[in-house]
């Protein structure tokens, strides 16, 4: 049988469903579904233990697995482990978290080791190159958009504010589904959007990314796997894990990316840096917290 095209967001093990589904009876049908639904209660377990809590037995997995086309059982379980990260929600995360059973204390050091993990891989993937290009196509587009939602809107409001402070035409748009559509339509071939999602990727930012690619507008991707829908519409992208042992995802690599970016775009024309700047901390001065000195009166008393 001819293997289909994976649709973008569609993870491997779906795929698989999908292609073997007429070949499945109904229990394997309803049996693969309830894994694929529920991929938080299964992705750790053997086949034995799965078989338990399916109330099946053992060679019914092995034969369902193999209905769908994995030799060993070992690569269906990378691939619905695969299928967890992909589908992970806060309540998912929290309920994988909870099953391991450890003391806060090991929680904490757990996540300070990814965190760590998930910049090391970040370092040993992204090359200078590959920023400094990125750079030159911001400072050379005529604006640049920054499409975040969720989450992920704290980091497109990051990015898009700095841009603005060294010199840079840019902006983060907020707001209704409807206004960030509108936002995006106005962009050209002369312009750039940049999106960042994870994971899924939510509708909103990936309707973007399409839009703009529609309207001929460059796009570039900032996301977590080259399976998602943002590296799979956008030119290029580039990979930050937000692996997380906590019940939302971790933005540490993604925001040492954009710092990164950040100082490459600020020292592509220091002058320009400099005098925007420059004003900028002229109108801070007027903005920053000055204590109120007692007055004289009352230091007399």
């Amino acid at each position: 049988m001819k293997s289909k095209q994976r649709k973008p967001g569609v993870t491997q093990l779906e795929a698989r469903f999908v292609e073997a589904e007429e070949r499945l009876g109904s229990r394997r049908r309803d049996l693969v579904r309830n894994i694929l639904d529920h991929p938080e209660d299964a992705y750790f377990l053997s086949s034995r233990a799965l078989a338990r809590h399916c109330n099946v037995d053992t060679a019914t997995i092995v034969r369902t697995v193999q209905a769908l086309g994995y030799k060993r059982y070992a690569d269906f379980a990378a691939d619905l482990r695969a299928h967890f990260l992909a589908r992970i929600t806060p309540y998912a995360q929290m309920k994988s978290a909870a099953r391991e059973n450890r003391d806060i204390a090991d929680q904490i050091e757990q996540s300070f080791e990814l965190e760590m993990r998930n910049l090391q891989a970040l370092a040993s993937s992204l090359s200078t190159e590959e920023v400094e290009r990125l750079a030159k196509r911001i400072d050379n587009a005529r604006r640049v958009m920054v499409v975040g939602v969720d989450y992920a809107a704290p980091l497109a409001q990051l990015l898009a504010y700095a841009l603005v402070a060294v010199g840079l035409n840019a902006v983060a748009p907020i707001g209704s589904t409807g206004y960030l559509q509108q936002a995006v339509q106005l962009l050209g071939p002369k312009d750039l959007l940049i999106a960042i999602s994870f994971g899924r990727c939510l509708q909103d930012t990936v309707d973007s990314v399409i839009c703009a690619k529609n309207n001929g507008v460059p796009t570039f991707g900032i996301t977590d796997s080259e399976q998602s829908p943002i590296a799979r519409f956008c030119g290029n992208f580039w990979k930050a894990s937000v692996a997380s042992p906590s019940f939302y995802e971790s933005y540490v690599a993604p925001v040492a990316a954009i710092d990164a970016l950040l100082v490459c775009c600020a020292q592509l024309h220091p002058g320009r840096s400099l005098a925007s700047l420059q004003k900028k901390e002229e109108n801070f001065r007027q903005r920053w917290y000055t204590p109120q000195l007692p007055s004289r009166r009352k230091s007399q008393s």
